[in-house]
């Protein structure tokens, strides 16, 4: 069965690839160099939806990273793709 693709989708699939970036120091040490935010800003900053697409972003960023991050959620790897642009304003598909 297909999960609904609406904001909340979009915002939890954000916060999971947060949680498996935070989760791994080197990862997590790239993608605070990439937004430049503060280890210490990062809670205040869940909440942010510019911030939930930026971490998308990264994970789009690189394919293996993407694929381990599907993998791990067992989620088609299109999915992030989907999530980013309904964070940044996009419309989901009608696929019904």
């Amino acid at each position: 069965m297909q999960k609904k693709i609406t904001q909340d989708w979009a915002e939890t699939l954000a916060l999971q690839a947060l949680a498996q970036i935070i989760a791994q120091p080197d990862l997590c040490g790239r993608f605070l160099d990439m937004t430049g935010i503060e280890p210490v800003d990062l809670s205040a900053r869940v909440a942010d939806i510019d911030f939930l697409a930026a971490v998308l972003e990264f994970l789009l960023g690189d394919e293996p990273r993407l694929l381990e991050f599907c993998s791990a959620l067992q989620i088609n790897p299109k999915q992030p793709a989907l999530a980013h642009g309904l964070l940044l304003g996009g419309r989901a598909p009608d696929w019904n």
